[in-house]
């Protein structure tokens, strides 16, 4: 049987590697060692980017929230368990366009919250 080279294999996986790290400063988009760990370090940048997204859109759905309902002269979890007691299901971020929205519409929320407490 014929020996099978590396080279093939190889230049695949630098040419992958180096094609991911298209436009890092310089030689981190042109020496492979270099391009290699600024790949890894950006894969896990991006991992907990994902993570860390879902957390930043929740608080801001919450700021949205807690503004309506100081307008409403109610504060956040007083609102949410009110919610909860009347059995309105709304998530948070259909909570927060309703109050950026439609400012009655959230008001009658925040009366049918109170009744309910």
């Amino acid at each position: 049987m014929a020996r099978v080279k590396g080279a093939l294999a190889t230049r695949k996986r630098r040419k992958k590697v180096l094609k991911l790290a298209k436009g890092y400063w310089g030689a981190k988009s042109k020496h492979f060692k270099m391009a290699k760990e600024a790949v890894m370090k950006s894969g896990n940048y991006a991992y907990i980017g994902r993570k860390q997204k879902k957390r930043d859109f929740r608080r801001l759905w919450i700021t949205r929230i807690s503004a309506g309902c100081k307008a409403n002269g109610i504060n956040y979890s007083t609102f949410m368990n009110g919610l909860k007691k009347a059995g309105i299901t709304l998530n948070r971020k259909m909570l927060s366009e309703i109050a950026i929205a439609d400012a009655a519409g959230f008001t009658a929320l925040v009366e049918k919250a109170k009744a309910a407490l």
